[in-house]
């Protein structure tokens, strides 16, 4: 039997007339009926009794009409389950330290969530360093990285966001008074610095020969804690430009300006889940418009 051959079947069993089943099925009465036929010597049983106004149903008739609803409807959910896309489940964790692009990163991952309400989030706290020990372990599925970092490991997308250096004076500070800080400025000051290598680094070569006068009281990798250092008068605070602010301080870019970039990173590797999956081109394609269309 053929799902097709049990559509006209149901159909001439709902209608109880030939004439009105082969119009909805869009099919000559004829055609129409050698099929029924043809379903009858298969089955080798009477399916329909005819009078003079309409056919009914024999017993065998009632028997197979219950089993051929049974399979048209399996037939037509299979059908709609491969063609619906699964609804996607599952877990990923993120590791950011805090940083202007986690802004950016946060809408996109609330847009994908509209899509997927089903896949949840776990965020670690933490900067470079420590996101990207947690990748090679393992613990985390992505990283958001400020650079400069070594992301020769990973695969990664560079965020349409850059990273503005400044630093968080005392609004009682002289500095305060101005609009941006100067290398010569922050040589004569005490300094909260960041405890990554590699940024004190690119730090050093934008302090240019001022970097020998540095007079650094702190290190740290936690913006509110170092915060709550200068607040206290331990220094000024070097650090990137936040959508926050601290009572009693004052953030004033660098001059001339000190940018950083932004990727997130991930473990290379050939296979995805398929929530990791579905999200990684999520955000390919809006990080893409973001770029091309920029405010």
């Amino acid at each position: 039997m053929e799902l097709r051959v049990l559509r006209y079947f149901l159909a001439v069993a709902r209608e109880e007339n030939i004439t009105k089943a082969a119009a909805l099925l869009h099919l000559t009465q004829p055609t129409l009926s050698r099929q029924r036929m043809q379903l009858e010597e298969e089955l080798g049983v009477q399916l329909f009794h005819r009078s003079r106004y309409h056919i009914v149903l024999t017993d065998e008739g009632m028997l197979l009409r219950r089993r051929a609803q049974e399979l048209v409807e399996l037939a037509d959910k299979t059908a709609q389950e491969f063609l619906r896309e699964p609804e996607l489940r599952g877990e990923i964790s993120i590791g950011s330290g805090d940083l202007e692009g986690m802004s950016v990163l946060a809408e996109q991952l609330a847009s994908f969530q509209k899509l997927h309400p089903q896949v949840t989030y776990q965020i670690y706290s933490g900067n470079a360093d420590n996101t990207k020990e947690r990748i090679e372990r393992g613990t985390l599925d992505l990283g958001l990285l400020m650079e400069p970092v070594d992301i020769s490991k990973y695969d990664f997308l560079r965020l349409p966001v850059k990273e503005q250096w400044g630093v968080h004076v005392r609004e009682d500070s002289p500095l305060a008074r101005q609009e941006a800080v100067t290398a010569e400025d922050l040589a004569s000051v005490p300094l909260i610095f960041t405890g990554r290598g590699l940024v004190q680094q690119e730090l050093e070569r934008w302090f240019g020969p001022c970097s020998r006068r540095l007079q650094v009281t702190a290190t740290g990798n936690l913006p509110y804690n170092m915060a709550q250092l200068a607040r206290a008068g331990m220094g000024a605070f070097l650090t990137i430009r936040l959508r926050c602010s601290y009572d009693g301080l004052r953030f004033l870019p660098l001059s001339p300006p000190l940018y950083a970039g932004t990727v997130l990173a991930w473990k290379k590797t050939e296979t995805f889940p398929p929530a990791m999956e579905a999200l990684l081109d999520h955000l390919k394609k809006c990080f893409s418009a973001i770029s091309n269309n920029p405010e």
